[in-house]
């Protein structure tokens, strides 16, 4: 009987833990609050929602209806997306915690910190416990209002993602003035060239295919642009060689058809289709992802996703460590060499004593996934009043999800052990 009990406990322990490490998905959680149905729309639609369910530990600050459809109404969508991803913050913030923050005042890294869009701290949300009850929220900036407020608790996940409405948008200085360009009138070959990637935007403009890439902006592109020292790597075959058609299928190949933001490749499980795609000729991609690293394969090679140059709604522009090698052109990786059959040792002589045969070779172990990134420290600008911790839980969260896995597999071993002793019993 005693045993039994132990092993309900820990079947208790082990349902807590699988609910604890289940992933979130923001656009679930979200459908069945009718009020935020056009927030949700939104996230959809900038891929937002990608990012947000990418991560473990994260804070939704929600707009109703109404508050969204004023938001919507006046601006475009690459516009849109930079306010959203200010509302989205980098850490777990439940109603409980926004009333207990040290000092009062705090700042809270956001999403529109990470786009790159952002210059100084205008990526950084300044979270403050006003009297009476309430709870502001403003840009970091300098000067900036606390415009907007907390209103009320939507959906909590401890301490993996709460969502909680919040009055208006946040103004941070620029983020509504700024132009949004047309991506039809983005100079591509222009930021290819500031990001390193000259060698890649010569043969774009050579090739013709730049008028490929341009005419297809408008209705979403994601390109691919292997660094100037891509192409000087070891492996990569001579491009001269290179019929004009198998040219324009390679530069083709790396700019995938529709609007791929890093959020939305981390959560891709299906092949990505390129503009080279045509038929029966495939020219897809696959992509993997370990924490916040995204990597391409090829079937021939694979290349890590190493910096975004441009994310303006619809189009995003990244750089990629090496070049993009398809498997229509360049065939598959080879296969590892089969080992040699094993030739048979002649008998030995009575006076021969056989050599012990040599100790077996551990395989080694697969290499451990990245750890998280360290918090970033308080931004320039930041209240001298702010704690340099400042109310940030990310540290512990990242602790908690590192330890998860091992503390599954005891409680798997554990259960195991206490089973096996009753079916013995």
């Amino acid at each position: 009987m005693e045993a039994l009990q132990r092993l309900f406990f820990l079947f208790l322990a082990f349902s807590a833990l699988s609910t604890t490490i289940t992933a979130h998905n923001i656009t679930d959680i979200l459908s069945g609050f009718p009020d935020y149905s056009e927030f949700n729309k939104y996230l959809t639609q900038t891929k937002l929602a990608d990012e947000i369910n990418s991560r473990e530990t994260i804070t939704v600050l929600a707009l109703s209806n109404g508050a969204m459809s004023a938001l919507a109404s006046k601006h475009p969508l690459s516009v849109i997306k930079n306010a959203l991803s200010l509302l989205v913050l980098l850490d777990y913030y439940d109603p409980s915690k926004l009333h207990q923050i040290s000092k009062g005042t705090t700042l809270s890294t956001t999403l529109y910190q990470t786009t790159g869009n952002a210059p100084g701290n205008l990526g950084f949300v300044n979270i403050t416990d006003l009297q009476g009850g309430k709870v502001g929220f403003g840009s970091a900036a300098p000067g900036s209002k606390l415009d907007s407020s907390y209103t009320k608790s939507v959906k909590q996940i401890p301490y993996n993602i709460s969502v909680i409405e919040v009055s208006a948008p946040i103004v941070a200085p620029g983020i509504f003035t700024a132009p949004a360009p047309s991506p039809s009138d983005v100079n591509i070959t222009g930021l290819l060239e500031k990001a390193g990637c000259k060698t890649f935007a010569g043969l774009l403009l050579s090739s013709g295919v730049l008028k490929t890439y341009q005419s297809a902006a408008d209705k979403g592109l994601t390109i691919f642009a292997p660094n100037d020292e891509a192409f000087k790597a070891a492996g990569v075959p001579d491009l001269s060689k290179l019929s004009n058609a198998e040219l324009v299928s390679l530069l083709e190949y790396h700019a995938s058809v529709g609007y791929s933001p890093k959020g939305a490749l981390k959560t891709s499980k299906d092949p990505i289709s390129t503009l080279a795609t045509n038929g029966a000729n495939k020219y897809d991609l696959t992509v993997s992802s370990a924490g916040d690293d995204v990597t391409l394969h090829t079937g021939v090679d694979s290349s890590r996703v190493a910096e975004t140059v441009l994310d303006s709604t619809p189009l995003v522009i990244f750089t990629v460590d090496n070049v993009l090698l398809p498997t229509e052109l360049f065939g598959k990786s080879p296969s590892p060499a089969p080992a040699p059959e094993p030739v048979a040792a002649p008998s030995p002589s009575p006076a021969t004593t056989p050599s012990p045969a040599p100790a077996s070779v551990e395989a080694p172990s697969p290499l451990a996934a990245s750890p998280p990134a360290p918090p970033m420290g308080t931004p320039e600008g930041a209240p001298s009043d702010a704690p340099a911790g400042s109310e940030n839980s990310t540290a512990d969260n990242a602790a908690f999800h590192a330890a998860a896995p091992a503390l599954f597999t005891l409680l798997v071993a554990i259960s195991a052990s206490v089973l096996g002793s009753i079916l013995m019993a």
